[in-house]
């Protein structure tokens, strides 16, 4: 029996297993998930749970990443059928704002599909922005979510197993055709692949108790990213952040930094002061960037098929499923292995 290996398991690893399954009509049985950290654990390394986790603008313009963001965007619906009303996946509304305008490709593009997409106002931006939406999106509970996302997948029989790779080869476990490496922030130091395009994008973020706000607000510096986000079915959790510090691989938090998060955050959202804010907690994570946009690509080395798909930065959740979907159309096209399976 013919094997696919995912090579890691986090939010983009994940997407991929499931569109093997729902668009490459794989067997979930012939499906290894292979990575040195799983949904349910927690590690600098692994930076799936610390995410914000919604659908944002913050990915680039570029038209590749825009078809990776609608195809997610507009299949979404369909992880949450699966998974159930309780999976920390669901709809809130949100507000976005620029301080530069993010260019006609990009606001052409979400228009086509967002959820009551309205312009807002030259009369309601605030003081230094100059260009505004709303809009209805999704938003993920981060950590929650692809613990359920991999319990569902485990139950259909897609198998994990903790590993921790030195070479990519050692992917290839005995029968396996086709390997998607999936490895995020990891490509960089895997060897066979050791990508130096990859670089971390550090953010901190304070998770605060607030239920009162269910709703999204953004705002999109020059140089900063301040961003509120509430988490689904997480007992009333909110996101406050945050930060985007390129090439920056510090896993320590700072209390100015936390400081800084709650000023701007109050300031763009002022009734997250309408009750006391509890913090329950600070994070830093690395969002796995890359140079030149995310790596899809397939190779083939000795007969066998390795497909690359990583390298989403801070976009994995809302650009990733449409990574995963233009991976595995790679895969079905090269015929000659995919038939073997």
């Amino acid at each position: 029996m013919s094997n696919v290996v995912v090579l890691g398991s986090g939010i983009v690893g994940l997407y991929t297993a499931w569109c093997l399954i729902h668009y490459a009509n794989i067997s979930p049985t012939k499906i290894n998930v292979i990575a040195e950290f799983l949904p349910g654990d927690t590690s600098i390394k692994f930076t799936s749970p610390w995410a914000g986790g919604n659908f944002s603008c913050i990915s680039p313009n570029d038209p590749d990443t825009l078809a990776y963001d609608k195809f997610t965007y507009t299949h979404l619906k369909d992880i949450k059928q699966a998974l159930g009303q309780e999976c920390g996946l669901d709809m809130r509304p949100s507000t976005e704002f620029w301080d530069v305008y993010p260019g006609d490709e990009k606001i052409n593009s979400l228009k086509s599909y967002l959820k009551d997409f309205k312009v807002v106002p030259k009369s309601k931006l605030p003081e230094g922005v100059a260009y505004g939406i709303t809009f209805t999106t999704w938003n993920f509970y981060c950590p929650f979510f692809i613990s359920k996302l991999r319990a569902h997948l485990e139950k259909l029989g897609v198998q994990f197993k903790r590993q921790k790779l030195t070479h990519i080869s050692q992917a290839y476990i005995p029968h396996t055709l086709a390997v998607f490496n999936c490895t995020g922030i990891g490509a960089v130091s895997l060897s066979g692949v050791k990508d130096t395009n990859v670089y971390p994008t550090r953010g901190q973020v304070l998770v605060v108790k607030a239920p009162h706000i269910q709703e999204n607000k953004m705002r999109w510096g020059a140089d900063f990213a301040t961003y509120i986000i509430p988490r689904p079915n997480s007992g009333g959790q909110l996101i406050l952040g945050g930060f985007l510090q390129k090439d920056n691989w510090t896993t320590d938090t700072f209390e100015e930094e936390s400081k800084d998060i709650i000023e701007r955050t109050t300031k763009l959202l002022p009734k997250i002061l309408d009750k006391p804010i509890e913090v329950l907690g600070v994070a830093a994570g690395l969002r796995p960037s890359r140079y030149g946009n995310a790596r899809i690509e397939a190779e083939i080395i000795e007969d066998r098929l390795l497909i690359h798909n990583y390298g989403a930065g801070g976009y994995g959740y809302q650009a990733g499923f449409g990574m995963s979907h233009k991976a595995v159309e790679l895969f079905i096209q090269n015929k000659k292995l995919s038939s073997k399976l």
